[in-house]
């Protein structure tokens, strides 16, 4: 008998108790040698592994280990793979089509669109004319969505927040914005004067520097990813007066209500006015793609697909990689969300971050290094790509980490051999400033470091070279441990190949 069989058999046993008594079943896997055969109802074949509800439970097994006799018994040339997506209505309704149809084109297959909206699209292979693949998106609230998914009767969670019960695979991020009637007279709020709004300490327009008219605070029910992802931000629940069951539903009402107020995701504004936001300092905070992707923008929401611990149809593991690949991320942006791949600016875009570093400058000295910091900049383009730390350590994040992975990649890739890139350390603006630029260029070497580590073959002269910046460049107010935690980071420049011999000294 198989192993991979046996072991199958044996954690249904251990986390199903005793089996029950046989029903009539529409497949019989029988090992090889014909030692033991399990009858069940046939989940999947994904060309590789059966899935089956047996009465030991649902168990996965090794095709190549098994004979399957029976009416469902699959085609074993060419299985047809059903992909079930459920969760986010809104967001699946913009995001679905358009992806599905992206993945069907790099898989060189014909996409056939859903009949309606209770039909899945059709991946048809155009040699042969079958269809190779089923994908369907079912709105669904996200507490029925993840029982779905634990059940069996979906392959995929569309979803805003991240479960410990499942895996996650990044879509994209979807900043968070406030908004409000289209014709409100306020045009910018600071952070903390959302949170005292959103959580109910402020319920009229005045405290917030409009006029004398009381608050109307709209939301999403409590149990929305949205919701959830707020309040545990805020530490405290959303205080809505105004509750809505979609985000669609909730931007419409906000436009048309000229004193309400909400918070949402960029990619479901529809036709309700986007307010300006500034931290505690006045530092303007600008959802552009490249502040999101190097998490310069505090206000951001992951959307994931949350996968079951099971294993899925082949098709759908190709799916789930195929969102990290450059054919995806049109189809992702075109959702309104920021996707996963590289962003560059210009450094000459950078008028807002120097004058914030103009404001701070406290002595001839930080003028000095102000000076320095524009020479560097000169010519170059910032990279999307931005390192941080776990807080109270000189560890990168989770996040960096997997930065650093793809930077390394592009690097040995040839992608950058045209330029010399740049790791520009900086600190937040707390304690003195030589021991903050001590600190910069300690963390700017960390991040080499671990770049050399990532790809040991890499040659010296392909390797970013470190300039130490300290507090010169605030992106954030230091006034808030989450304003100083933005402030120290690693960015990642590139500038021209022939001007690295004219880099300003400070390595």
């Amino acid at each position: 008998m198989s192993s991979l069989m046996r072991a199958a058999i044996f954690a249904a046993l251990v986390f199903s108790g005793l089996a029950q008594p046989a029903q009539a079943q529409d497949i019989t896997l029988t090992s090889r040698d014909g030692a033991l055969a399990i009858s069940g109802s046939l989940q999947g074949y994904d060309g590789e592994f059966y899935r089956i509800d047996s009465t030991y439970g649902l168990l996965t097994i090794d095709a190549q280990s098994v004979l399957c006799d029976g009416p469902a018994c699959p085609d074993l040339t060419a299985p047809k793979a059903v992909i079930r997506i459920v969760g986010a209505p809104d967001l699946g309704a913009v995001l679905m089509p358009g992806l599905t149809a992206a993945f069907a084109t790099a898989q060189g297959l014909e996409f056939t669109p859903p009949a309606d909206a209770a039909k899945p699209a059709l991946l048809t292979d155009p040699a042969t004319d079958k269809v190779l693949a089923e994908i369907s998106f079912l709105p669904m609230p996200p507490d029925q969505a993840r029982e779905a998914l634990t059940a069996g009767r979906a392959e995929l969670i569309l979803a805003a927040a991240g479960d410990p019960s499942f895996g996650a695979r990044t879509i994209g991020l979807d900043p968070l914005v406030a908004i409000s009637a289209t014709d409100n007279p306020l045009g910018v709020i600071s952070t903390a004067n959302l949170a005292k709004a959103l959580t109910g300490d402020v319920t009229n327009w005045s405290a917030l520097g409009g006029p004398d008219m009381p608050l109307v605070l709209h939301g999403l029910a409590e149990d929305t990813d949205l919701n959830r992802a707020l309040a545990k931000r805020l530490g405290r629940g959303i205080a809505a007066t105004v509750v809505h069951d979609t985000p669609a539903a909730l931007a419409a009402a906000v436009a048309a209500d000229p004193w309400a107020l909400a918070i949402t995701g960029r990619s479901v504004v529809g036709l309700a006015h986007v307010l300006d936001l500034t931290d505690s300092c006045g530092f303007a905070l600008q959802p552009s793609a490249l502040a999101v992707k190097a998490e310069d923008y505090p206000l951001t929401l992951p959307v994931y697909f949350l996968t079951p611990r099971r294993r899925l149809p082949l098709m759908a593991r190709e799916f789930l990689e195929f969102l990290s690949q450059p054919g995806a991320q049109p189809a992702i942006e075109a959702a309104g969300l920021v996707g996963r791949g590289l962003a560059i600016e210009s450094m000459k875009n950078n008028g807002l971050r120097l004058s914030n570093a103009i404001r701070v400058v406290a002595d001839e000295g930080g003028l000095a290094d102000l000076k320095r910091l524009v020479g560097l900049m000169d010519g170059a383009d910032r990279l999307s790509f931005t390192f941080r730390f776990q807080d109270g350590t000189n560890e990168l994040d989770a996040h960096s980490k997997d930065t650093l992975t793809s930077l390394a990649e592009m690097i040995e890739a040839g992608m950058f051999d045209g330029d010399q890139l740049v790791l520009a350390g900086f600190s937040d603006g707390t304690g003195p400033a030589a021991d903050n630029l001590t600190l910069s260029r300690a963390r700017g070497e960390q991040v080499l470091t671990a770049l050399q580590t990532a790809a040991p073959q890499m040659p010296l002269e392909r390797l970013p070279t470190v300039e130490a910046l300290g507090e010169g460049l605030p992106m954030a107010c230091d006034e808030t441990s989450a304003g100083r935690r933005l402030n120290r980071r690693v960015e990642v420049w590139a500038r021209p190949n022939f001007a690295k011999d004219n880099l300003p000294s400070g390595n």
